[in-house]
């Protein structure tokens, strides 16, 4: 699909880091009207993130921050269960398969809120947050609740448009005792979908999400890709997906937000890209276009991602202060200046914070790419302290979410 120059900036991977950057460097200015900034109080993040890295992965194999982690929750070999049951498929099908499962299950987690919970019922294990979305939904998808033909771990469009929200309540165990956020909002994403993988068989062969694999496959060059072409693979196909957001040149911007500090030139000024679920769906794809046989390059081209653990963790080390007293006591729209502030700040920090934590785990940024210090790492860290100081375990500033952006 061919776009604007204007709409292909804020797609791009550079444009967001430069962005970020820009609102960085306002704070450091003292310039922001929602954020001040500590420095001084960085290398304490880095050092608490660590800390929560050397306890998580001793050996300091760290993967990329992908979804595919969340799987095996609780302790359970999830994924192992999965790659035995796909086995009999060739490497491409296997491929397929699992970009199928963790697309949706990406797309299904833009937060859970602090009440709802998912109880396992093949271990009883019971699940939260991210961990309990990524099972509910692995669980879900495996029932064949996403294939129009009830195959398992098979994802089309026209499973997706049929999906109605008292078939996502009962897979999520939503009841009036068991809240999920955002409910309404992700049936319409997925219905959305569906009509994306319609419109959009040059990127999704066979109407479905596995057909990605298809294109990254076709464009690939010397049995590798950029990861920057992944993203903007994701981008072009999805982008019609995402309700309510702007509009630019006919063309809905997706997770893309106004700031004074933000610069650029032309029709893209003054807007902030963070594209936070596309670059996790990067991060995440990376198992299966390697299954696929296929390398990706250039990892450090995306950039951290702007969701509220890897923010939590600025504010509840001091490394960001609220201006206004009682900002932490409200709630925030996303499209409020002060949550679009703490995303951005948060994805500028995380690059200063990245060259920290491997200056002291003596690591390359080839060795320790940023995807791998989001899981070691700035995630886990910011997720501990909202563990430690907050008795849900909620984010220090809270978000109203629609249940399609965190």
């Amino acid at each position: 699909m061919n776009v604007s120059a204007a709409v292909a900036e804020l797609r791009a991977a550079r444009t967001i880091r430069e962005r970020c950057q820009r609102v960085l460097a306002a704070a450091e200015r003292g310039e922001l009207e929602h954020f001040a900034l500590d420095l001084a109080r960085l290398p304490e993040a880095a050092r608490f993130t660590v800390e929560v890295t050397r306890a998580r992965y001793p050996e300091l194999r760290i993967p990329a921050h992908s979804r595919f982690a969340h799987f095996d929750a609780g302790g359970v070999a999830r994924l192992a269960r999965l790659t035995a049951e796909i086995a009999h498929f060739d490497r491409l099908e296997r491929a397929r398969i699992l970009t199928d499962v963790v697309i949706a299950s990406v797309l299904l987690d833009a937060g859970a809120g602090m009440a709802w919970r998912y109880h396992e019922p093949d271990t009883q294990n019971v699940l939260a947050r991210s961990e309990g979305l990524a099972v509910a939904s692995l669980d879900w998808i495996r029932r064949g609740g996403l294939s129009s033909a009830g195959r398992a771990y098979h994802v089309d469009a026209r499973g997706l448009a049929r999906v109605e929200q008292a078939e996502l309540a009962a897979a999520f165990q939503v009841a009036p005792d068991n809240p999920l956020v955002g409910l309404e909002g992700r049936v319409s994403l997925l219905r959305a979908l569906g009509a994306t993988l319609e419109a959009r068989s040059d990127l999704f062969a066979g109407v479905r999400l596995g057909g990605l694999i298809d294109h990254l496959l076709a464009i690939s060059q010397d049995g590798g890709l950029p990861a920057t072409a992944v993203l903007t693979a994701l981008l072009d196909g999805m982008s019609e997906i995402w309700p309510g957001r702007l509009v630019l040149d006919g063309v809905a911007l997706g997770d893309v937000w106004a700031h004074p500090a933000a610069g650029g030139t032309g029709a893209s000024a003054g807007l902030v890209p963070f594209h936070k679920l596309s670059q996790w769906l990067c991060y995440s794809l990376l198992h299966p276009i390697e299954v696929a046989g296929l390398q990706v390059r250039s990892l450090n081209e995306l950039t951290g991602l702007a969701e509220y653990r890897n923010g939590g963790l600025f504010l509840d080390l001091g490394v960001l202060v609220a201006r206004e007293p009682g900002l932490l006591d409200r709630a925030h729209e996303v499209s409020s200046p002060v949550v679009v502030e703490w995303r951005a700040l948060t994805v500028a920090l995380l690059d200063r914070v990245a060259e920290l934590v491997r200056e002291q785990l003596g690591l390359s940024p080839e060795q320790l790419p940023l995807a791998a210090v989001l899981e070691g790492g700035t995630w886990a860290a910011g997720r501990e302290l909202a563990r430690t100081r907050r008795a849900d375990g909620g984010p220090p500033l809270r978000v109203i979410s629609d249940g399609t952006v965190f």
